[in-house]
């Protein structure tokens, strides 16, 4: 995963081992600094992204990557 600093934001990004595509999350720095630094719950810090969202932050899967691993149980 690709994380790149820019200004107030920081954007991870990664291509996709199952669709190829680029799957890109960006968030505030600010926020992300919260999460890591005070050790938050991610849905605390980032109530405003979905729940696949989240988990690329957290393990860099993409979810048709979590789809391929684990069909379609549930985040």
């Amino acid at each position: 995963m690709n994380v790149n600093e820019e200004g107030k934001y920081i954007r991870f990004s990664k291509k996709c081992g199952v669709t190829d595509e680029m799957y890109v999350v960006t968030v505030e720095t600010d926020d992300c600094i919260r999460w890591k630094e005070e050790k938050m719950c991610i849905q605390d810090v980032f109530p405003m992204l979905d729940k696949e969202m989240r988990e690329f932050l957290m393990t860099g899967t993409t979810p048709a990557e979590w789809k391929e691993m684990f069909g379609e149980c549930s985040l």
